[in-house]
């Protein structure tokens, strides 16, 4: 499983930065994207990057940045003008997504108003 990180309580118009932590350069080998659940929502992929190029929910598109180190085993989601519709889990995981996944705990997001 990946492991999300770095989410927060945040006022609207703030930034958080996440993380999530493979080894063995996994995001490398393997396309991978950001996914969050809203409360009472389905998930939904609101990043992917796939051979350095990158795709974006409409809904984020010009506020968030998904991107890897050079090493391929972190990848990282910057979150910038968060406005409440952002709030929830948030998740790391391969792309497409397919039901064989598991996924982990994700990181809560929170954004006030």
């Amino acid at each position: 499983q990946l492991q999300a990180s770095g989410g927060g309580l945040v006022p609207a118009g703030g930034s958080l930065r996440l993380s999530c932590s493979a080894s063995g350069g996994y995001f490398n080998t393997y396309n991978v994207a950001w996914y969050r659940q809203a409360p009472g929502k389905e998930r939904e992929m609101v990043a992917v990057i796939a051979s350095a190029i990158s795709q974006y929910h409409d809904s984020v598109w010009g506020r968030f940045k998904i991107s890897t180190d050079n090493s391929g085993n972190t990848v990282y989601l910057q979150m910038t003008g968060l406005n409440p519709n952002d709030t929830g889990v948030y998740y790391c995981n391969r792309y497409p997504p397919s039901p064989q996944m598991t996924w982990g705990q994700g990181t809560q997001v929170t954004v006030s108003s």
